[in-house]
């Protein structure tokens, strides 16, 4: 098992994040640590960002495939979401998104705290599934 995956200290990736959030005191719970829900959330989010520049509009999602917590999320960690489209079908997108807490950004120190899996599936103006468009490759 390699240190990320027991959430010991790591480095960011070397790409740009869909998502850059610094959670607040009210996206916390009683003992200061943030809520699975809001983390939750902020995944989807950034799940979103590649689902729909690749769906080229509106998507919905439709599951949440894998979901696992590795570490908490406390208030003022640099929170950096990582999303990459994994799998495409006629109308679905799945996404892969890796989470990061820099715990203290002056430090560098660094955690894995969340990985995911979220498939979405491309809608029309009636909410509706259609196809995904795959780019065209270059010949």
């Amino acid at each position: 098992m390699s240190e990320d995956e027991r959430g010991d200290k790591t480095t960011l990736p070397d790409r740009q994040p869909a998502l850059r959030v610094i959670p607040m005191p009210s996206d916390a719970n009683h003992t200061g640590d943030i809520f699975g829900g809001w983390i939750m959330a902020q995944v989807d989010l950034a799940g979103s960002v590649p689902a729909t520049r690749l769906a080229q509009g509106r998507i919905a999602t439709v599951a949440v495939n894998s979901f696992v917590f590795r570490q908490p999320v406390f208030v003022g960690d640099v929170v950096s979401f990582y999303a990459e489209v994994v799998k495409v079908g006629r109308t679905s997108i799945t996404v892969d998104v890796q989470v990061y807490a820099q715990r203290r950004p002056e430090r560098a120190e660094c955690v894995k705290v969340t990985e995911a899996t979220l498939t979405y599936v491309a809608v029309d103006n009636q909410r509706r599934p259609r196809v995904v468009q795959q780019p065209q490759s270059a010949s």
